[in-house]
Formats: C-alpha cells, sequence, structure tokens
C-alpha cells in the first residue's frame, strides 16, 4: 500500500487545468473548417463532389459546409484547386440548433448558448446524463468516456455519467439510431424524469453519419426525440464535448473563458 501512495504522490496533480488553459491539441487536429470563397473558381463544385456524406453544398456567397454532416475528413481540402476550404485549430463547435450547424462563407458561427431560466437553475450546477450508444461505430462513445479519466475529470465540472435513466437529467447520445435500437432509445428518453435534456453528439447521433444512406438508420436523434444540443464531429474530440456541455450550463464565456464565480474545481 505504501508504494502506491508514494507513486500516486510522485505522480502529482494530473488533471487538465482546462478551462483556465487548454491542452496542446497535435497539428494534425482537424478543428472548425475555414472557407475562403473569394479563391473559388466560378462554377467549381470539386469539393462538393468528393463530399462523402454530402456535407457540403454551394450557396450563393459559395461553398457551404454543414458539420453536422461533416466527417472532418480531408477530401474535400486536398481535391480544392485552389485552397479554399482548410481545418483550423478550432474545437469550439457545439450549438443549440440544427440549423447552427451550417457553416457559411464570411458568416459567424453561432456558437451553444446556456439554458435560460428553470433549466438553468435545475441543471446549471449538477447535470446527469445517460449514454445511450445507438447502432455507431463506438467512436464517439470512446471520447465520451475520456471525460470521466483523471486528466480530464469531467465530475469537478458537476458533470456525471449514469448507470439508469431514473437516475439522469438527460440523455447523451452517440450513433444514428438503428432501427433495433429505436424503441430502446423512446423507452429509454420516457424513464427520464420530467423536464429533460437531450445531448446528440458525432455525425451519426445528428445526421447520420457515413450511414446516411442505409435505410436501417434513422438519420440521427432529432428524428426520434427533440434535441438541445448539438456537438459535431467523427468523432468530436473530447475538448469540443467538454465545450458544448458547459456552454449549456453557461459555465463558458463567449471566449471560452470561466464564468465568474465558478470554480473548475468541485
Amino acid at each position: 500500500m505504501i508504494h502506491i501512495l508514494l507513486s500516486r504522490w510522485r505522480q502529482g496533480y494530473r488533471t487538465f487545468p482546462y478551462p483556465r488553459a487548454l491542452p496542446a491539441l497535435p497539428e494534425r487536429f482537424r478543428g472548425r473548417p475555414q472557407i475562403e470563397a473569394e479563391r473559388c473558381p466560378e462554377g467549381c463544385r470539386v469539393c462538393a463532389d468528393v463530399c462523402p456524406t454530402e456535407a457540403i453544398r454551394l450557396g450563393p456567397a459559395g461553398p457551404e459546409v454543414d458539420l453536422g454532416r461533416c466527417l472532418f475528413c480531408p477530401d474535400c481540402v486536398e481535391a480544392c484547386p485552389e485552397g479554399a476550404i482548410a481545418f483550423t485549430q478550432e474545437h469550439r463547435l457545439a450549438t443549440r440548433t440544427r440549423e447552427d450547424l451550417v457553416l457559411q462563407p464570411d458568416a459567424e458561427y453561432r456558437l451553444a448558448e446556456a439554458l435560460h431560466g428553470e433549466l438553468k437553475r435545475l441543471f446549471g450546477r449538477s447535470l446527469k446524463l445517460r449514454v445511450v450508444s445507438a447502432g455507431g461505430c463506438n467512436g464517439c462513445e470512446v471520447d465520451v468516456n475520456v471525460l470521466g479519466t483523471l486528466a480530464w475529470d469531467l465530475g469537478r465540472f458537476g458533470i456525471q455519467y449514469v448507470a439508469s435513466p431514473r437516475h439522469a437529467d438527460g440523455l447523451l447520445i452517440c450513433g444514428p439510431i438503428t432501427r433495433n435500437m429505436e424503441l430502446a432509445v423512446r423507452k429509454t428518453y420516457d424513464a427520464v424524469a420530467h423536464p429533460k435534456l437531450v445531448i446528440a453528439v458525432g455525425a451519426c447521433a445528428i445526421a447520420g453519419g457515413p450511414y446516411f444512406r442505409q435505410g436501417e438508420q434513422l438519420g440521427g436523434a432529432s428524428s426520434v426525440l427533440p434535441v438541445d444540443l448539438f456537438i459535431p464531429g467523427c468523432p468530436p474530440h473530447p475538448l469540443t464535448i467538454l465545450d458544448g456541455l458547459l456552454r449549456l450550463l453557461g459555465r463558458l464565456g463567449a471566449e471560452g473563458e470561466v464564468r465568474p464565480g465558478i470554480s473548475s474545481k468541485v
């Protein structure tokens, strides 16, 4: 036992100081895309044609990227002859509405707003979530679970995963919701007491992801339940998930700083 205690003492404090400071992101990290429409040749649709999930469409101002469908693969970036599309290191992606996930050239991206009124009072400092894996590849589930590890320590923000929907304040859904999972998702939702939240994590849970053409999936959580928060990615980085959750609870300011009077430790 003494050796275990000594080892723990030598390791010191291992939890990231987020949100006071961001953890280092690797160079290969693909965050929010950036579009320079003025570099797009007239009539060019190469990026839209190569997109595997039809996430890119040509709008009046240039290419528009639906981040709910986007797999954050490099196909569009590599195919664009003028380099008009590039991925940035911007990890903040979560929105409150499906429409806000559409990234338009030279338009401001609207990040998730906090809950208001009674919902803010009930969930702002303590949120229990039941994670539901509804037919995806488990990539999103892995990054959701990472938030419970020592380095991230989701519990210090008052957010915890629970084993039963009857102990939960809401559902965190991963996967496109297959037909085999539809009844289970509905029953799980019904078992959560009112008021309740639904959070869709990943491209599958938002729009079907790479499975969007398959008839055995329903196209995401919105096809079955009302969704309060959309967190795009394939899978989203743990930092993106955490940022979305904290924004929903009103725990972050506009630029990611902690709200005055709120500690990042329990």
